[in-house]
């Protein structure tokens, strides 16, 4: 009888367990032949594991593309209605100035008030209500249409520019820059074409 601290004898003792010790010492002379062979776990990835791997890379960089393209255009499309509410209230500005008799009044130049051309708005015009004649500014720097294909461009040639006098539909240069537009046909991300924002 076995008491609660007598020795629980080993399995592996007595005759049943000398064949257990044979068939546990003959599987591992097995798996070191098989080792030898190159079978078993080899630690690498099968041709199967890689294809599959290299098909998942493949979606998630077809989902990825696309994304980052879009976010690339959304922050274009930013910089661009940006830099067209500057220009345009620039330009209202201007505009502003020249009906409170801060812009003299010119005869060769156009009479609706408007800027002649767009460096006018950073190179600055004189005030003729100070006494000093300062100047004023409106733009500390004209920015480019970020949509127009040409970097080496100068900024006031990238844009195309609305005349007073031209119909809002076509959109005409003439003596003066009531408008500013991009020249880009292509259509932007709420549908619109970048000519028409």
């Amino acid at each position: 009888m076995i008491g609660p601290h007598s020795a629980l004898p080993s399995p592996l003792a007595g005759e049943g367990g000398a064949k257990r010790r044979e068939r546990g010492e003959g599987g591992a002379k097995r798996r070191e032949r098989g080792r030898a062979r190159g079978e078993g776990s080899s630690g690498g990835f099968t041709l199967i594991e890689l294809v599959i791997t290299l098909a998942i890379l493949g979606v998630l960089a077809s989902i990825a593309v696309p994304v980052a393209q879009v976010t690339v255009q959304r922050a274009k499309e930013h910089e661009l209605r940006q830099a067209l509410r500057d220009i345009r209230s620039a330009l209202d500005a201007y505009k502003t100035a020249w009906d409170d008799g801060s812009i003299r009044r010119n005869a060769a130049g156009p009479s609706t008030g408007w800027p002649p051309n767009l460096a006018v708005l950073v190179d600055g015009v004189e005030n003729q209500r100070s006494p000093k004649r300062t100047k004023i500014y409106f733009l500390r720097r004209l920015p480019r249409d970020p949509m127009h294909p040409d970097p080496d461009m100068p900024a006031e040639q990238t844009w195309g520019k609305r005349a007073y006098a031209s119909e809002p539909t076509e959109p005409q240069e003439g003596d003066d820059v009531f408008d500013v537009y991009s020249r880009s046909t292509t259509k932007g991300l709420n549908g619109v074409a970048y000519n028409k924002w």
